[in-house]
């Protein structure tokens, strides 16, 4: 059987710390496919590249230089682009709507979709995106649509961004909220949906901890664990 777990979700669902938290308890690797688009849309907005150029962006995509590192003294994974670490950088919310953009054409998807299947080995995976389910890894035997209310989600993220120091208004990330769930959602290519065989979780009123044991009784369910 295919060690392989998909979390498919909206942005600030909670899909990104629940994928840590069971790479880390089960010593799978970890895809954060999310940051990869994030990457294209910083190094596009870097380098000058307009964000509907599908030409330039499908070939800086398929060149795309990165790595993930290990952060010293913990097991998260930093990514290193050309040569810098962008992990704060590409988590802004210019990054994350220009990342909307950029994973709304099929050209850029298509270049990365090697890339994020390399990711899956025998020491099993843990796949966080939009379309890890549907598209990239449609036959992993346990996926996971995780979702929140819109409000939750925005107010998550206000939370975040206060906590790193940002000045923001939450009434400005409920609307870019609300217009990415759209985007992603009615985009032509891999749109955001749960697969036909996923187990969709509401995370509105759940914790952390709620929502991991709920994903590993699926897990036990299926014998991986």
């Amino acid at each position: 059987m295919q060690k392989v777990i998909t979390i498919d979700g909206p942005s600030g669902s909670g899909k990104g710390t629940v994928a840590k938290i069971l790479s880390q308890k089960l010593g799978w690797n970890l895809l954060d496919s999310g940051a990869l688009y994030r990457l294209v849309a910083f190094g596009a907005l870097k380098h000058g590249i307009a964000l509907d150029d599908e030409p330039a962006l499908s070939e800086f995509a398929l060149k795309l230089d990165v790595k993930f590192v290990l952060q010293e003294g913990s097991e998260l994974l930093i990514p290193v682009f050309e040569g810098e670490d962008v992990a704060k950088q590409i988590r802004t919310e210019e990054c994350g709507a220009a990342a909307s953009k950029v994973a709304a054409l099929n050209p850029v998807r298509d270049a990365l979709l090697d890339r994020q299947r390399a990711f899956a080995t025998d020491a099993g995976l843990i796949a966080d995106g939009r379309d890890m389910g549907t598209v990239v890894f449609p036959d992993a035997p346990v996926k996971i649509y995780l979702n929140a209310s819109a409000e939750e989600r925005a107010e998550r993220r206000y939370n975040q961004l206060k906590l790193s120091g940002e000045s923001v208004s939450i009434a400005a990330i409920l609307n870019e909220i609300r217009t990415r769930d759209e985007r992603d959602m009615n985009r032509e290519v891999a749109p955001l949906k749960p697969a036909d065989d996923a187990i969709e979780i509401d995370s509105t009123s759940l914790t952390i901890d709620q929502v991991v044991a709920r994903i590993s009784e699926a897990l036990s369910n299926v014998g991986l664990i």
